[in-house]
């Protein structure tokens, strides 16, 4: 557990370093700051063993046909 709460603070400083000292558009960083929290979010979720849960769940399978043979008649 002690570990997890490393990894959210140094994620959550070198984040804020980064939009507090590295200049870009507001859209890039709002971008970055999304995409930084997703990975966080599903990082923690395989953490704590939702992901070895989802696993145990079963898809539907999709059967591909493949077309039929065109045949040209002259």
């Amino acid at each position: 557990m002690f570990a997890i709460i490393i990894v959210l603070v140094v994620v959550g400083v070198l984040l804020w370093l980064i939009n507090a000292y590295i200049p870009m558009d507001d859209k890039i960083k709002r971008i970055l700051n999304i995409v930084v929290i997703i990975c966080i979010v599903l990082w923690l979720l395989n953490v704590l063993g939702v992901f070895g849960y989802l696993k145990s769940v079963p898809a539907p399978h999709v059967m591909i046909t493949q077309p039929a043979a065109i045949s040209m008649v002259c």
